[in-house]
């Protein structure tokens, strides 16, 4: 059997969402499938840390596809040229795009579609790009992988998929994720938040993790607890830097607010782990990676009570409302006020996150290509 994988999102240092997923399945997958051959297509020159096994082939193939213009010509040519040259058992798309054309069965991992539902939260050309072509790749694929049943539910109402095709395939939990003591809590704090509790925000810097409203909820939170607090950013941006300065320039408490930017994932992994507590209110989300590493550190959790949140945190946060910006800042007092109710979350996530490991998503994900061949 052969298996062609794109694997343009494994960069070194650079792993987001997708990249963990595309990293951690594929690892395992390879490893656990010797008699499968597999074909990596990169748009780049590649690291050896990601040819997890002798199973792989590695291929280079151009352009480098970051943009829409990009994209079409890696995966409409480069990749279909490929595709129809090897022709392999399956195309394997762990970031959802497909390759119009190729005569092999395709398996795209469709993450979320908040360019359906939040068209300006992208750049024009890459939201119409994405709105253009996402739903010829749903209806191409042969069957289709997702993270979450929200979006397993969200792509077949609106792609009109039947949901039996559909698989979910949850994230799961990066092995360096733990709990710290004190001591090494107090430290990781002097570093980043002066020594000073806060609240954690992680990801990218995108307008649907709503930091605005975010940044908004801890001036309340400040005003009416007068606390010494901090929120700490961290994340990637993906925009224009400047629009994050200018939401925390607008913040009278705009001293307590740090952005970090992205930080290499040993460094996110004590971050986590010495938070008071993760803030995460975006108004969209297909799965929300995270929460469940908040639960791996053992750290309370506030979280939007929309789209696939509430699936993904269960009884281990705090819902709010993340258009309302008091109910925001309501939990961050909660929370605060309340060392027995940040036990309780603590208590909960530590049986609810037994529902995401990796093992877990490379054995769903590997059924979901069984089911498609």
């Amino acid at each position: 059997m052969q298996i062609v994988v794109n694997t343009r999102l494994l960069l070194p240092n650079k792993l987001d969402g997708i990249g963990w997923f595309t990293y951690q399945t594929l690892k395992r997958m390879t490893t656990n499938n010797p008699d499968v051959h597999f074909v990596f297509l990169f748009d780049r020159d590649f690291s050896d840390e990601f040819i997890f096994s002798d199973n792989i082939t590695p291929m280079v193939i151009s352009p480098q596809a970051r943009h829409p213009f990009l994209y079409y010509i890696w995966f409409h040519h480069s990749v279909k040229s490929i595709l129809n040259q090897l022709k392999p058992d399956l195309f394997l798309s762990p970031d959802g795009f497909l390759s119009l054309g190729a005569k092999c069965k395709q398996l795209p991992v469709i993450h979320d579609i908040n360019f359906y539902h939040n068209p300006k939260d992208l750049k024009p050309l890459t939201s119409k790009y994405y709105n253009y072509f996402f739903p010829k790749y749903a209806q191409l694929a042969h069957r289709i992988a997702t993270v979450s049943e929200y979006s397993k539910q969200d792509i077949a109402k609106h792609y009109h998929i039947n949901p039996d095709n559909i698989d979910v395939v949850y994230n799961g939990i990066n092995e360096g994720f733990k709990p710290l003591d004190a001591f090494e809590q107090q430290h990781v704090r002097a570093q980043f938040s002066e020594g000073r509790p806060y609240f954690l925000f992680v990801g990218s810097q995108s307008p649907r993790k709503n930091l605005n409203r975010l940044v908004a909820a801890f001036d309340v939170f400040k005003e009416q607890t007068q606390s010494d607090f901090k929120l700490l950013l961290v994340g990637a941006v993906y925009s224009n830097e400047g629009d994050v300065k200018r939401v925390i320039d607008k913040s009278q408490f705009k001293q307590d607010i740090i952005f970090t930017g992205r930080q290499p994932q040993s460094v996110l992994e004590q971050i986590m782990a010495s938070a008071f507590a993760l803030t995460f209110v975006p108004y969209f989300e297909g799965f929300g990676i995270p929460l469940i590493e908040a639960m791996q550190c053992h750290i309370p959790i506030i979280s939007s009570n929309t789209t696939s949140m509430p699936e993904i945190v269960g009884n281990a946060a705090l819902l709010v409302n993340p258009f309302d910006v008091n109910e925001i800042a309501n939990a961050m007092i909660k929370l605060q006020r309340d060392e027995k109710l940040c036990a309780q979350l603590i208590e909960n996530s530590q049986k609810h996150k037994n529902n995401f490991s990796w093992d877990k998503s490379a054995n769903l994900l590997w059924d979901s290509i069984l089911k498609t061949l």
